[in-house]
């Protein structure tokens, strides 16, 4: 684990070498966290990225939710997606519970135009998939509100895995 005050030492580049990752595919927000720096402690640091994404206008914000890949599928995943959903035993699904997975996805992109996201850290397959049945009931404002939500979850999760406290 890197401690903060080694964060709050490296040069920008090093910076977004360590932490570019934590957004999915989406280097702008370590970039816009890192103006912040130094951090006070580790719970400053996450804040700077959720801020980051809040700050950000929708187009920014649909950008970084559709980074995001499917749950359940082999698609494009970097290392932390695939330990996250191994985690939650998105690895080991049967066929029915794949039919599933891929039918809500399906039903939630065309719903919503973008990903279902769940930070998964925590969580098992049967939790997912009852979040997954009552979210795609939701309006879009408020998926979008919860779909960000749960990206700022899961910059927690990892920034907490990396940071010391």
């Amino acid at each position: 684990m890197t401690t903060i005050t080694t964060v709050n030492a490296m040069p920008l580049a090093e910076f977004l070498v360590s932490f570019g990752d934590i957004a999915e595919h989406s280097p702008w927000v370590a970039r816009e966290a890192a103006q912040f720096r130094p951090f006070a402690n580790r719970d400053e640091m996450i804040a700077r990225f959720e801020s980051a994404v809040r700050a950000a206008n929708r187009d920014a914000q649909l950008a970084l939710i559709c980074a995001h890949p499917d749950l359940a599928t082999r698609a494009r995943l970097t290392d932390d997606s695939t330990k996250e959903q191994a985690g939650a035993g998105l690895n080991t699904l049967t066929a029915e519970e794949f039919a599933r997975f891929t039918a809500l996805n399906d039903a939630y992109k065309a719903r919503f135009g973008f990903p279902f996201i769940f930070a998964v850290k925590g969580a098992t397959k049967h939790m997912i998939l009852e979040a997954f049945e009552a979210r795609v009931k939701n309006d879009p404002d408020t998926e979008f509100a919860t779909a960000i939500a749960q990206v700022c979850r899961i910059f927690r999760f990892r920034l907490e895995d990396r940071v010391a406290p």
